[in-house]
């Protein structure tokens, strides 16, 4: 057993990491699904997107030939859609309150009629949106994930100057950098974030950190608002021994090194085991048997009702062959000659909900060992406690308060998405930014 890159070949990778979800191939696929929609009045489907995209209304211009109204009906209210319409999981939002599911039916597929608008717009660049002139303000956002971009095209839109500070070397966040590489690729993200900027008035200045590089004392003295939108990113500890060993990694850095470097340099054990079940977990799960581990388990101290990854997103885990480990929770990790060799996991039973709703998991006294030679850690997210706190903002161990109006507690500063909520989907990212911006734009309006 060993862990190694360059386990497959190029044609192996490029099966294995092709779209999971592939387009309409032609217009009258589109249209015939496009057709099967009921146009309900009262739409659910709209209901229940956090972007309140009209649904029926995109859907209704396909039907009628009007690709590049159904992309504007998208993209004015979720700037991301082309995007969201390949990651969010539609089986709880959209899709899921569809009427056919009522009715015993497949629902329409919304998001890959999504994508068919926006991919067009995007491929054909068309200019969707017109940039009021710049009434002279400024505003800096830090970081360019879903919810930087959002905020800053919304601002730009009304002819605010907005600046983007990012850490990386490019932009897109969570899209860019942390979703499995067959539901969206690297490439495809940089050319939604340049349809995104082509609007004008926003400049991204990377590799710029928030605290280091740049500090919120001098955004204040040269700007009239700043946006948070820094996000979430610390990998949440197991606090066991053996955590520090040699094969031990976190899901985050496992796919963010997917993301940023070819497949064949991505390494991955024969043995894989992930601790967790979100949506980050399955992710880390099924990619690492992409690249030719052997044998991948998930492993997750609940049962599957508890758990917070979808139905969807679990069945794709099982077929590409992933093992379910439920109700089992690390105890330790050991080695062998300085490297990962088992897992000890505690056999655990659920007992009374506890805060967040879901029952307690609880120790039988039981122990499973698992042979292993890769642990990959996706337990969650941490806010930057320290980063938050060193600035003086209210704070929900780390996580930044705001008001309704997306303020924070020192004046001209608001927030919005991961770093506030601590960690919920793209297109809830998307929102937060939207609202970030009218909360700005009306902040600077009103200044006196």
């Amino acid at each position: 057993m060993a862990i190694r890159n360059n386990r497959l070949s190029s044609q192996d990778y490029q099966q294995n990491f092709a779209d999971i979800h592939p387009p309409f191939e032609t217009q009258d696929a589109a249209a015939i699904e496009a057709n099967r929609c009921l146009f309900c009045y009262d739409a659910p489907c709209m209901k229940s997107c956090p972007t309140s995209i009209d649904v029926p209304k995109f859907i209704k211009q396909i039907t009628t030939e009007n690709i590049k109204g159904s992309a504007y009906t998208i993209l004015s209210s979720n700037i991301l859609g082309a995007g969201c319409s390949r990651v969010c999981p539609v089986e709880k939002l959209c899709e899921g309150a569809c009427v056919y599911n009522f009715l015993g039916e497949t629902p329409i597929h919304i998001a890959k009629l999504q994508r068919y608008s926006t991919e067009i717009a995007m491929s054909n660049d068309w200019k969707l949106f017109e940039r009021k002139e710049s009434i002279g303000k400024k505003v800096a956002v830090i970081g360019a994930g879903p919810a930087g971009l959002s905020c800053a095209h919304s601002l730009s839109r009304e002819g605010i100057d907005v600046t983007i500070f990012e850490k990386e070397s490019k932009a897109g966040g969570l899209m860019t950098y942390g979703i499995a590489a067959y539901k969206v690729t690297p490439e495809f993200c940089e050319d939604e974030v340049n349809y995104i900027t082509s609007v004008g008035g926003i400049d991204i200045k990377y590799n710029q950190t928030f605290g280091i590089d740049i500090t919120l004392q001098e955004l204040q003295k040269e700007f009239d608002a700043v946006y948070l939108a820094f996000g979430v990113g610390l990998a949440r500890q197991l606090d066991i021994p053996g955590e520090e060993l040699d094969g031990v990694v976190d899901a985050i850095s496992f796919i963010y090194n997917l993301r940023t470097h070819d497949f064949s340099k991505s390494e991955v054990g024969d043995k894989v085991v992930v601790i967790g079940m979100g949506m980050t977990a399955i992710d880390a799960a099924t990619q690492a048997k992409r690249l030719g581990a052997k044998e991948v388990s998930l492993v997750y101290r609940r049962t599957q009702e508890e758990m917070p990854c979808t139905e969807h997103e679990l069945n794709i885990a099982k077929l590409d062959g992933c093992q379910i480990i439920w109700l089992a929770s690390p105890k330790e990790i050991k080695s062998s000659a300085g490297k990962v060799s088992q897992l000890v996991c505690d056999v655990m039973k659920l007992g009374e909900p506890d805060s967040s709703g879901r029952r307690s998991p609880e120790p039988t006294g039981e122990l499973i060992t698992m042979e292993v030679d890769m642990v990959i850690k996706a337990a969650g997210q941490m806010p930057f406690e320290n980063l938050v706190s060193q600035n003086d903002f209210d704070n929900n161990y780390g996580k930044v308060v705001v008001k309704d109006n997306a303020t924070t507690n020192i004046k001209g500063v608001f927030a919005g998405g991961d770093c506030v909520n601590g960690g919920k989907e793209v297109v809830d990212a998307v929102q937060a930014g939207k609202e970030g911006a009218s909360a700005i734009l009306n902040f600077i309006l009103n200044a006196k």
